[in-house]
């Protein structure tokens, strides 16, 4: 148990340790070359100086009596930690659109479909893969949990937030050591996706595939067919309206745009609810269970989305800062990542390191398999540019895929940075730690890990025949003009 000034001090420690991870990054180059985010180096910190760790250390020397045999940090300031993720990752799904215009679907395909297919290959592909090794290895041979096969994709495209959010999950699945397996993974995914992202951006410019290289041209630009100034004419209008909005409002646009996360979360979980009742008057009657396991983020999105639409449709959009939100969502995930780092339990990952090593492994070389020989075939226009960014983010999370789309189209000569930007509409509410990545775990508890299995090879195969059916033909004739121009 804890109360509040525990959790005071969890925090002001927690804020510490970011400080610390600051100081340690600047110092240290390795981790500066690794990109590694600090609430990362933080996470770590937090680790090595808890019971984990450092307390474990000094109670194989000292006993269980000895000082800080059970690490720097108290069980309340511990229990805080422990709690946190499931929390505030919430608050990072909430926020994800809200402050973005939202455009019609018809407008978001046409620029984002082949980025949505590649993405949505990647995901279900990572099902694919992660199943086959627990039937045919992880299970007969290492006695896993059969749900060990979705943890390569929560981990790896959902990030550290979702595998986070997952633990109770696991948890009321009699899987426990699911969640620390799962952040183990997206840490190995971040790490793994920058440095494998790195060496394919280097091969990229070898071998003439990284088009805005040599490419001179105009940065992009989100007001796309505007003149400059139209475009500051626009953005004027959109700061005069926000002045307007907020004038004589006694509060300050921070906790107004709080306000609104707090609304979209609250509408989440009242659909979730809605969808618990509906379970339980139908198909719960039956033994069928499913939606009792969904965690709230995944539905907070949905619910920031509603709030988003109802915004633009009453002329009240100004009053979400998309900078502040921003603000709000990346303090957020801040604190998941370093808890829930904090929170891994060592002894479960080294109980299970081979499993670990090998779920690792056949990610990465799916990952790197897709992008090489898929993402060509289907991407007709910057296939690296664009692929990169769905590569970055399917290793770790979505600002990975932008960090490589930075290594190789800086100005964003492609216009890779847009289409990325709207595939999250067509992606997120469904995988990489949307609901069918909240509902994996249960789906393969209550019917098995064959037939999900089957179900997500068959989402596989669809996605990549609409691929290469709408853009197979525009992406080989791009291939063979690339040839042909050497």
């Amino acid at each position: 148990m804890f109360n509040l000034r525990d959790a005071l001090f969890a925090f002001v420690i927690l804020a510490i340790l970011i400080l610390v991870a600051r100081f340690i990054k600047q110092k240290a180059r390795w981790i500066q070359t690794l990109y590694l985010p600090e609430s990362v180096v933080a996470g770590f910190l937090a680790l090595i100086l808890g019971r984990e760790a450092l307390g474990a250390l000094i109670t194989n020397l000292g006993g269980e009596n000895a000082l800080f045999a059970g690490g720097l940090f108290s069980d309340s300031i511990r229990t805080v930690w422990q709690q946190s993720p499931g929390v505030f990752i919430n608050v990072v799904f909430a926020a994800l659109f809200l402050g973005e215009s939202i455009p019609n679907p018809k407008q978001i395909w046409k620029k984002a479909a082949p980025q949505v297919i590649f993405g949505q290959t990647l995901a279900w592909g990572q099902y694919v893969i992660g199943i086959l090794l627990t039937l045919f290895i992880l299970v007969p041979v290492f006695n896993m949990n059969p749900l060990v096969g979705s943890l390569i994709e929560i981990g790896f495209e959902g990030g550290h937030g979702t595998a986070a959010g997952m633990q109770q999950t696991f948890i009321d699945l009699d899987f426990p050591e699911g969640g620390d397996l799962a952040l183990g993974l997206a840490t190995v995914g971040i790490v793994s996706g920058i440095i494998t992202g790195t060496l394919l951006a280097s091969w990229g410019r070898k071998k003439g595939h990284i088009k805005t290289f040599k490419k001179e041209g105009q940065k992009f630009s989100t007001y796309e067919g505007l003149s400059a100034s139209e475009i500051k004419e626009k953005e004027e209008k959109i700061k005069l309206k926000r002045i307007q909005l907020n004038k004589n409002l006694l509060i300050d646009p921070l906790s107004l745009n709080f306000g609104f996360v707090g609304l979209a979360i609250g509408i989440g979980w009242l659909i979730l609810e809605g969808l618990k009742l509906i379970e339980s008057l139908t198909w719960g009657q039956t033994g069928l269970t499913l939606m009792i396991y969904i965690p709230l983020f995944p539905v907070a999105l949905i619910g920031g989305i509603i709030v988003q639409i109802t915004l633009e449709k009453i002329g009240l959009k100004e009053l979400v800062n998309r900078r502040l939100m921003n603000n709000l969502a990346g303090l957020a995930l801040d604190i998941v990542v370093v808890t829930a780092l904090a929170s891994i339990s060592l002894q479960v990952l080294g109980t299970n390191i081979v499993p670990f090593l090998l779920l690792s492994i056949i990610g990465i070389i799916w990952n790197i398999v897709a992008f090489v020989f898929i993402a060509p075939k289907i991407i007709p226009s910057y296939w690296f540019e664009r692929g990169i960014c769905d590569f970055g983010q399917s290793m770790g999370v979505t600002a990975t895929g932008i960090l490589l789309l930075r290594m190789v189209d800086p100005d964003n000569k492609s216009g890779a940075f847009e289409s990325f930007a709207y595939k999250q509409l067509f992606f997120e509410p469904i995988v990489g730690g949307g609901l069918f990545t909240a509902a994996a775990p249960v789906l393969i508890n209550e019917f098995g890990s064959v037939s999900i299995l089957l179900l997500t090879f068959v989402l596989l195969i669809v996605w990549l025949v609409l691929g290469f059916s709408f853009f197979g033909k525009d992406s080989k004739q791009a291939r063979i003009a690339e040839k042909i121009n050497g």
